[in-house]
């Protein structure tokens, strides 16, 4: 069974990249639609001819409408944004009197059933408006598809077609957006570009593509055209949206949802920043000994043309794959678990923020030496943040008291990271560890989450907690939000794993990169020598509570190691 993220609509920047047939399934169309020669609609009675003057004056208006709109591209922008704007604002008038005529029948014996009937009328009126609208109403769709936690299930359910309706830009578009962004047609840089692309998402496509002059294969990952044309309204739309819901219903605030996405979408947006985040991303864990993670190289980007490397592998979560190609499960776990501690952790590491399993592949790779026979492929780095120090420092300190259930140090931490007060406290510590509070107080390393335990989550949200964690959310910093999103991507990719030891590893692995930080910390604020008696001590202390940390997880990984060799289970613990 698949991990379910504490958060979950924090785990999704994108949908996935879909597969050849998809694409070509989407591209299909719909034959055309026969009504029975019979009916049973009374006969249709002859309307009263109209006047020839006003059939000219219609037709005249029409004929002008049409030349303005096909000689005018300003004209056709104007009556597209009139459609898109009138599109959010109708829907958001009706749904608002929809739920406040509901709300009122609060007295009402059936009024459970009818708040659902309520949710679902108002989930399928929005669902039309975003494929309507298309753009990234489509990602903002795919956002609100899994709030499982923040909406109701009639809202997510009725969204989840869009995680699957990642749209296809034309190949004429394609070349046209390259001709316009950089003078020259595509024949000048390829001698060979796939009109059909091999993935798509909500904001781009990729196509496979060889570089003329080397005859390199290469991925081409090109945006969709139109988003440049409607993603500013689209986004003042959005927060004008979540405003006005504010407003009307306040204690359920999701404006801080609008004010992350007009954070992140611009530089989602921008192909070059995506290019320098994985070459520095690339830079960065050239120096990480024993990292098995590739990065593709750029070759060159532009703001909506990004040229890289081709590598492939297969999904996260394609067990098959693994067991057949002799990949041990538990070490992608634990690499998956080094490569991300590092990113939070390391000093001035860059953090991608949005590792889903669509942006990240494993493959066979022989080479290395088993159980590190694979690689790590991470793509798709337009969503990248650089955590304070201090933030860091505190957030590993806030780990450590976590992992040795310190719940005093857990409360200072948590308040030094994000504000988090005593109140907030118990639901905090469950959104950084996706586990029940009543385990983080015993240990959140002893045991694996259980389903029981996440529906005693869902139950408590339920009750009424729901609000207390909207409000928390909209109080996080930013950047917290996003260690959080990171945090339930990488629990959610190792619970669909299924490794065989349990959070026992994971846990030490996140130990020992939290506790290096702190020692990094500890060494920095000795100052002069440090055989002076004081700043040995000092240092002597530090020293060993990181290397009680590194020998746990030492130890622990080589009873690992023999029970492999001898062909026995770990069993979870």
């Amino acid at each position: 069974m698949s991990g379910t993220p504490l958060f979950p609509f924090l785990a999704r920047g994108a949908a996935p990249w879909t597969c050849r047939n998809c694409l070509q399934q989407q591209q299909r169309r719909l034959k055309p639609s026969y009504f029975s020669s019979y009916s049973t609609k009374a006969p249709r009675i002859p309307r009263p001819k109209r006047p020839k003057k006003v059939l000219l004056a219609a037709a005249g208006g029409t004929l002008a409408a049409g030349v303005i709109t096909n000689v005018s591209d300003d004209a056709k922008h104007a009556y597209g944004a009139v459609q898109r704007t009138s599109r959010i604002l109708t829907v958001l008038a009706v749904n608002i009197n929809d739920y406040r005529v509901a709300l009122k029948q609060d007295e009402a014996p059936d009024y459970d059933a009818i708040l659902k009937t309520c949710h679902k009328r108002c989930a399928e009126r929005t669902l039309l408006v975003l494929e309507k609208n298309g753009s990234i109403f489509i990602k903002l769709g795919q956002h609100l598809s899994s709030l499982n936690y923040l909406l109701p299930p009639e809202w997510c359910d009725t969204f989840i077609p869009l995680q699957d309706k990642c749209p296809v830009s034309s190949f004429d578009s394609i070349q046209a957006m390259v001709l316009k962004d950089t003078g020259q047609p595509l024949d000048d840089f390829f001698s060979k570009f796939e009109p059909l692309p091999i993935g798509a998402a909500s904001l781009a496509q990729v196509h496979l593509a060889t570089i003329k002059e080397t005859g390199q294969k290469v991925a081409v990952k090109v945006q969709h055209p139109a988003l440049d044309e409607w993603a500013p309204l689209d986004l003042a739309l959005t927060r004008f949206t979540f405003s006005t819901l504010k407003r009307f219903f306040p204690e359920y605030d999701l404006t801080w949802l609008a004010e992350e996405m007009e954070i992140s979408l611009p530089q989602e947006l921008n192909f070059e920043l995506e290019g320098k985040n994985a070459t520095r991303a690339r830079e960065y864990f050239s120096h990480v000994k024993n990292t098995p993670l590739i990065i593709p190289e750029v070759m060159w980007a532009k703001r909506r043309i990004l040229v890289m490397e081709y590598v492939t592998g297969k999904r996260p979560d394609d067990l098959e794959y693994f067991d057949k190609n002799g990949i041990d499960r538990d070490e992608v776990s634990a690499a998956l678990a080094r490569i991300f501690n590092e990113m939070i952790f390391g000093t001035n590491a860059p953090l991608h923020c949005d590792p889903h399993g669509g942006n990240i592949a494993i493959r066979l790779n022989n080479a290395r030496k088993y159980p590190h026979n694979f690689d790590v492929i991470l793509y798709d780095h337009g969503l990248y943040r650089d955590i304070p120090l201090d933030l860091r420092r505190s957030y590993a300190k806030l780990w450590l008291a976590v992992i040795d259930a310190d719940e005093p140090n857990m409360r200072k931490y948590a308040y030094d990271v994000a504000g988090i007060t005593d109140a907030q406290f118990p639901l905090f510590a469950s959104a950084i560890t996706g586990r029940d509070y009543r385990v983080v107080e015993k240990g959140v390393g002893n045991v694996a989450r259980s389903e029981q335990e996440k529906e005693a989550i869902g139950d408590a949200l339920g009750d009424g907690m729901l609000q207390e964690l909207v409000q928390l959310l909209g109080q996080v910093p930013r950047v917290m939000l996003l260690i959080l999103k990171t945090n339930d991507l990488t629990r959610s990719l190792d619970e669909n794993l299924h490794t065989r030891q349990g959070p026992v590893r994971t846990f030490l692995i996140l130990a020992r990169y939290a506790s290096r930080t702190v020692f990094d910390e500890q060494l920095e604020s000795l100052s002069g020598s440090y055989l002076w008696p004081r700043n040995l001590l000092t240092l002597l202390a530090a020293w060993s509570r990181y290397m009680r940390v590194e020998m746990k997880l030492t130890l622990y990984e080589y009873f690992l190691g023999v029970k492999r060799m001898l062909g026995m289970e770990v069993a979870p613990m």
